[in-house]
Parts: C-alpha cells; sequence; structure tokens
C-alpha cells in the first residue's frame, strides 16, 4: 500500500490524547475538507508491504497505533494491516472521514469517525450507514467552523440518537476560537467532549512527524 509516513509522537486528538502512539499515514484522500490540515498526504508516499510496515512500527516502543491519512480506508490492504497489528497485541486506532464503509474492519479497531460538517464542503459525502457499525468503543468527531456547523451538529446528534457515543467536538484551527466552541457547548448542556489538537500546541502547526 501506499504511505506518506510512519512515526511516534503523542496521540494529540480523541479520548486517548496525551498517549504515545505511532501514526501510519497512508497517501490518497478523495474528499477535498476547506479546512485540511494534511493535504501533503494527498499525493506521493512509498509503497510498503504490510511486513514492511509492521517490521517499522516494532522499531518504536508505543503499543497504541493510528492508522490515518489522507483516507487509509482507500488502502484495500488496511484491514489486514489492522487485524494483524491486533494479533501482535497492539491497540489500533483507525482515523477516517466517515465517507468509506467502516464495516469492512474489525470490530475490535478503534474507529474515530469524522461525520462532515456544511464549512468541510464534504457534507453530503457522510455515509451514514457507517452508524450502523460503530460500538461504544468508536469515537464522532465533529470538526467546527462557525455556528451554523455547531447547530447543524447539535441537530444531527439529536437525529440519529448519538447521545450515548463518545462525540468530540473540535474546532477548526485558525478559524473559529476554541473558547467560542467551549461557551456554546456550556450553555446547551451537551453531552460532547471539547478537544484540541494538542500537538499544535506543542510543534509548530505545519510540522510533520509530530
Amino acid at each position: 500500500m501506499r504511505i506518506t509516513e510512519i512515526y511516534q509522537s503523542i496521540q494529540g486528538e480523541s479520548s486517548y490524547a496525551g498517549l504515545p502512539c505511532i501514526f501510519v499515514r497512508t497517501t490518497g484522500c478523495d474528499l477535498r475538507c476547506s479546512w485540511c490540515d494534511s493535504e501533503f498526504a494527498f499525493y506521493g508516499g512509498d509503497k510498503f508491504s504490510i511486513p514492511e510496515i509492521i517490521e517499522r512500527v516494532k522499531q518504536f516502543p508505543a503499543r497504541l497505533v493510528e492508522l490515518t491519512g489522507g483516507e487509509p480506508l482507500l488502502q484495500k490492504d488496511i484491514p489486514k494491516l489492522a487485524l494483524e497489528l491486533l494479533e501482535l497485541g497492539y491497540t489500533v486506532m483507525i482515523e477516517t472521514g466517515g465517507h468509506r464503509d467502516i464495516s469492512v474492519l474489525d470490530s475490535s479497531v478503534i474507529k474515530i469517525m469524522d461525520i462532515k460538517c456544511p464549512a468541510s464542503g464534504e457534507s453530503d459525502k457522510n455515509l451514514w450507514s457507517n452508524l450502523n457499525y460503530l460500538t461504544k468503543q468508536d469515537e464522532i468527531k465533529f470538526v467546527i467552523a462557525n455556528r451554523r456547523d455547531y447547530e447543524w451538529s447539535k441537530e444531527i446528534i439529536h437525529k440519529h440518537k448519538l447521545e450515548g457515543f463518545q462525540l468530540l467536538f473540535s474546532s477548526v484551527y485558525d478559524q473559529l476560537e476554541p473558547k467560542q466552541l467551549v461557551e456554546w457547548i456550556l450553555a446547551d448542556g451537551l453531552p460532547v467532549r471539547f478537544q484540541l489538537q494538542m500537538h499544535k500546541f506543542i510543534w509548530p502547526s505545519q510540522e510533520r512527524g509530530v
């Protein structure tokens, strides 16, 4: 499969934020979200076999692995890679845009799935049937750029009865002040976890491999 980078850092988002994590970043994405911060992963990369990827992963001490991109589910061998990592005793997460079928993944893979808001420009691509394959270990992320996105996200949570899931609300970096989003959440008493992209406050926001 085509890989942009493999590196160890801390997990910057989700309820696993702050934990040492190995990132396997695949190449290619079929979305073009307006606020994307990983456009460098759209093209290029190098071809790796699953054994080569696993060998690289083993070079790091962390036991948490995230498959990310780009869009990792564009790579047909991602489900097999995830399964082999699980069999080696790793905790495996996948960060996916929510527009590709997640049912191909083993149920033990922790899915961090986006629901794309209107300001992303890609909200018409959400694959709503994916909600049927989420379990309580999985997490749903809304990346919010403005008040319209926020109100839309509230409606989606209510419409699809998502309150029982781990719900993540992120403000688009440099577009929506985190304080503003927090104030909206608190005023409405939403059962969501506010999150920042922790790595962007430790390293420069555009730095690679962190």
